[in-house]
């Protein structure tokens, strides 16, 4: 019972519904944002793997040079 108490706090249905403008806004701005770190993280993560198997390989080569 105490729990809907605190959430009714927080709810707010505005009458005049251009308020919602700025709001849609701002979501569509952090969503485009949260894209685009998101595709960049990618990206990033996607070199560092290239980057790791080339220096495996390079191991695995010296590695089979010491033995031979």
């Amino acid at each position: 019972m105490n729990g809907w108490f605190i959430l009714n706090l927080f709810l707010y249905f505005p009458e005049d519904k251009s308020e919602y403008i700025p709001a849609a806004f701002w979501m569509l701005l952090f969503l485009v944002f949260t894209i685009y770190t998101f595709r960049w993280i990618v990206r990033v993560s996607k070199k560092q793997e290239e980057q790791t198997r080339e220096m495996a390989e390079e191991v695995t080569r010296k590695r089979q040079k010491q033995n031979s």
